[in-house]
């Protein structure tokens, strides 16, 4: 049978850093957490500012130039935008203009290396019809060298979509 106290004693090592001469070396581990660390940081700062211009502004200062943005198909939106400009004018410069009080609320974040998964509950009131929604929803980054390089939107479009009927 295994030494359980081997087995913490492994694992509490995966995690320090090593010494080789005077220069400290993470090892991967610890690499991989404080990477995982970092690009949770950036994805919790495109939903938890003050206000949604400093979402906004967090997250045109995170997003890599060259960007995917995917909307999920059958959601009023979809589609693949590039770079901010672009994600922007068909994704956010909409929202603001077609809905009352639009929110996303995240329950929570799964993190681990490039990748972040937020999910929680979108709401809003549709201008032109007065309805409101409320839809399940998780969003899928990706991050490469503290930019996002990435980010694809699962959701219950129904319920948006028969809003704005």
């Amino acid at each position: 049978m295994n030494n359980p106290d081997a087995f913490i004693t492994k694992q509490a090592e995966v995690h320090m850093i090593e010494k080789h001469g005077s220069q400290a070396h993470l090892t991967t581990e610890a690499q991989l957490l404080r990477q995982t660390e970092a690009n949770l940081a950036i994805v919790k700062s495109t939903y938890e500012g003050q206000n949604s211009a400093e979402n906004a502004h967090n997250l045109q200062q995170a997003l890599a130039v060259d960007a995917r943005w995917t909307e999920a198909e059958r959601f009023p939106y979809a589609g693949t935008y590039i770079g901010f400009s672009d994600i922007a004018t068909n994704v956010f410069d909409r929202l603001g203009t077609e809905w009352d009080n639009y929110r996303v609320m995240i329950e929570d974040y799964v993190a681990q290396g490039d990748k972040v998964f937020a999910y929680g509950t979108y709401t809003g009131r549709y201008v032109k019809t007065g309805k409101t929604f409320s839809a399940r929803v998780a969003h899928l980054w990706q991050l490469h060298q503290g930019k996002i390089i990435s980010f694809e939107q699962f959701v219950d479009s129904k319920t948006v979509v028969n809003a704005m009927q």
